[in-house]
């Protein structure tokens, strides 16, 4: 678990455009710690977070990308946000396209289907969402107007988000 008021310092600062920046800058990064830890490592520990593995949707390849996530039930929710960019992320465009995934969550591999979420169910999503990150609620407005995509990804085959 990390260490609360670094927990607490990096929420505050998740408003900042120049966090968003070097987060996005980082990411690379993190992919690597996340797949060398087999994903015990992933956004150094400081919120809840997985690696996706999603499949692309023109190259068909594997593509793999640390999240924040929260916990729903059985399931992880996760946010496409983009750090507030115009355009929606590419992980989140492949879900669309194709639903099944893996998520890599303190070093589990688990087997997911993902559900894109609307109406009350996004609404409410969005809100355990926020209160993991608040600052989601400023990636939307940066996005200017774009919408950002909550998707519900829930395990098949047995597994699920609290194992």
């Amino acid at each position: 678990m990390p260490v609360p008021a670094l927990r607490n310092v990096t929420r505050r600062l998740g408003h900042r455009r120049w966090f968003a920046a070097a987060a996005r800058v980082l990411v690379p990064a993190d992919r690597v710690v996340g797949r060398l830890t087999r994903g015990r490592v992933v956004a150094l520990g400081l919120v809840p977070s997985l690696l996706i593995t999603t499949t692309g949707r023109r190259s068909g390849q594997p593509r793999g990308n640390p999240l924040l996530y929260v916990p729903d039930g059985d399931a992880f929710v996760v946010a496409g946000s983009n750090w507030g960019q115009p355009r929606p992320p590419a992980w989140a465009l492949n879900l669309l396209a194709d639903p099944a995934a893996t998520v890599t969550v303190a070093g589990r591999r688990i087997p997911v289907r993902a559900h894109l979420a609307t109406g009350a169910e996004r609404d409410r999503l969005w809100g355990l969402l926020v209160r993991e990150w608040p600052a989601y609620e400023t990636y939307v407005e940066r996005a200017g107007g774009r919408p950002v995509h909550v998707f519900r990804l829930t395990p098949v085959g047995g597994a699920t988000a609290g194992d």
